[in-house]
């Protein structure tokens, strides 16, 4: 029945859902008409904070277009490949497949957020080995998979109230940073750990397809991949002069990637001893890339890899800017403050923990990134919380401004699961060959978002900090 459900808002989804990139403009008309007639911003103000927005995240773009392309190039090495093949000799069923890549998923993006790349290749891999796998369900599991980085060592709220002089404390909003041990460390965000580790596979596993007619991954290929029938190897051999020169020596040369390896590794192992666990994305990226030369072996194997790897990546490069104006139009006319302040306003001391679970969710859809969203809805939030706690002690109010941060960082991450923005990050990997849009695989979300929703939103009401 549960599974019948889903199969029903798959096809809705199919049905209303646009493009990703239509979803993106309708997106931008919807919030530029709330700053229009919610908080009277002229035409022109609009226009010029969605262009001052429109060019925020050209970094953060940047940093996903390598995250994707150098992960995806290390699952394009020989030996990653027969990993992935040793693997399949023990799953061998639809079902063990969506519960391995659900769990890996999500014990992937505890540590680092950009790790998810990792499990879109696992899953990928799996779907081509692995009979009766319902391909667009599988992408939606390695997209569910990805609500655990807020609860883990890339989660950007929790390290943000943890730094020094962050813009909080300059706006003297805080007195002080808040320790990790009141966020990711609080039984509160334990207790939502256990929740998504244990529920999620579970849940997924409950909502397989029973039929996977045209459902399976070379169902839905546009082509055979005939590229892929030529191994790297071979294609490096193809390039080479017909004659022995200096040029193909150095491209082909496994001496001067070793030395580019060796001296990456010195340094990676420098950043870990002298900064710790400072999983950020820049040293993310460099391990990847690093760890691809080093397994591809020559340059030229690396660059063949790493042009195969980028063939899908058009999607983040252009739609990017448009949410980023989305952003801008949330920044730039304070109609992202307005919603905090009117949310914040209505929230009591039973309340506030949901209200702010409610806010983090809607201002995702025009602000999707965590940091962002709180630098608009943060100070408002935290101000009702100072107010609702008036007269308590120093200790409970900063537990009370915890337990809303997190609270946004929650409901901004599972939002996510009703919007197609951070799966244009899946779809260079997974749905590289194929026909697959946002629309075939966003229905399969629904019923995790109810369910998890309500889950959440009881914890982080009742559950102690």
């Amino acid at each position: 029945m549960i599974a019948k459900l889903g199969e029903k808002f798959t096809n809705l989804f199919l049905r209303y859902l646009p493009n990703a990139f239509v979803f993106a403009l309708v997106l931008t008309l919807l919030v530029a008409l709330s700053a229009f007639f919610w908080i009277d911003a002229s035409a022109i103000k609009i226009i010029t904070s969605w262009y001052n927005g429109f060019f925020d995240l050209l970094g953060f773009a940047m940093q996903i277009v390598l995250i994707i392309i150098t992960g995806f190039s290390i699952a394009l090495s020989p030996i990653v490949k027969k990993g992935i093949d040793y693997i399949a000799r023990y799953i061998n069923t639809p079902g063990q497949v969506y519960v391995l890549v659900v769990l890996s998923g999500i014990l992937l993006c505890l540590v680092s957020f950009g790790w998810l790349v990792i499990t879109c290749v696992l899953a990928r891999e799996l779907a081509k080995r692995v009979k009766g796998v319902n391909y667009p369900f599988l992408i939606a599991c390695v997209y569910f998979s990805l609500n655990s980085w807020v609860l883990g060592t890339s989660s950007s709220i929790p390290l943000l109230l943890n730094t020094e002089n962050n813009f909080l404390i300059e706006a003297d909003l805080l007195p002080s940073v808040i320790p990790t041990s009141f966020t990711l460390g609080s039984s509160l965000n334990i207790a939502m750990m256990a929740l998504i580790v244990i529920g999620a596979p579970l849940l997924m596993y409950l909502l397989r397809p029973k039929t996977v007619e045209n459902k399976e991954y070379v169902d839905l290929l546009i082509s055979n991949e005939a590229s892929e029938s030529v191994t790297i190897k071979e294609e490096a051999s193809n390039l080479k002069l017909p004659f022995k020169s200096w040029s193909d020596s150095l491209n082909n040369s496994h001496i001067l990637q070793l030395i580019i390896v060796f001296m990456g590794f010195t340094y990676i192992i420098f950043h870990f001893s002298s900064k710790g666990l400072d999983l950020n994305f820049n040293i993310m990226i460099f391990i990847f890339i690093i760890v691809g030369m080093l397994l591809h072996q020559t340059p030229m194997h690396y660059v063949i890899s790493m042009k195969r790897a980028s063939s899908n990546i058009s999607g983040i490069l252009f739609q990017y800017p448009f949410y980023a104006g989305i952003m801008g139009i949330m920044l730039y006319t304070g109609l992202g403050e307005r919603l905090g302040q009117i949310l914040a306003s209505t929230a009591t001391i039973d309340s506030y923990p949901f209200f702010a679970y409610v806010t983090g969710g809607f201002v995702n859809f025009a602000i999707p990134s965590a940091g962002g969203e709180f630098a608009v809805v943060g100070p408002s939030i935290i101000n009702a919380v100072k107010e609702i706690g008036a007269g308590l002690p120093e200790s409970e109010i900063t537990s009370m401004i915890s337990r809303a941060s997190l609270a946004v960082a929650y409901g901004e991450s599972l939002s996510n699961m009703l919007q197609p923005f951070y799966l244009l990050i899946l779809m260079p990997i997974m749905g590289a060959g194929t026909r697959l849009q946002a629309r075939d695989i966003m229905g399969y979300l629904v019923i995790p978002f109810l369910t998890f929703f309500i889950l959440q939103a009881i914890l982080v009401v009742w559950m102690p900090i």
